[in-house]
């Protein structure tokens, strides 16, 4: 998956770990079942290419992290002078905001390609090797214990 750069949110947020794009992308509704009352839509809504794809989540098609970094003509929030801003300290999601609090340092650090590699590399079961998504607290395989974010 690295390398696909519509999963590079600027927000620092990487597509490629996120419950939405992953359920999208395995084609499975018993998973977007189990997400839809988290992001308090149906299951059917939660579709998503990528933050940076033509076919965007409801919420990053609005989000205002995405606008600012458009309208400053930047990559991400890791090129910006302002960050840590207004749109991360109101961000939604406490989970989402402590990822990019820890993310966008780092990319600052790296390329994109390797940030991105990081990131996928990070999201995976200490325990069994098994890939995860962000925010998941227990190990959808061996049902152990986590804490990737």
């Amino acid at each position: 998956m690295s390398g696909n750069k519509a999963l590079a949110a600027p927000c620092g947020l990487y597509c490629g770990v996120c419950g939405i794009f992953i359920a999208t992308r395995d084609n499975n509704e018993k998973f977007k079942e189990k997400l839809a009352p988290v992001y308090g839509s149906k299951p059917e809504d939660l579709v998503c290419d990528g933050c940076l794809s033509e076919r965007v989540f409801a919420y990053c098609q609005v989000c205002p992290i995405k606008s600012c970094c458009r309208d400053k003509k930047i990559e991400g929030c890791h090129q910006c002078s302002d960050f840590p801003c207004k749109f991360i300290d109101n961000f939604p999601v406490p989970v989402g905001k402590k990822v990019i609090l820890r993310s966008i340092p780092r990319w600052k650090e790296v390329s994109t390609e390797k940030w991105m590699s990081e990131e996928e590399k990070r999201y995976v079961c200490p325990h069994c090797g098994f890939p995860q998504f962000r925010g998941v607290k227990k190990c959808r395989q061996c049902k152990e214990a986590i804490d990737l974010d």
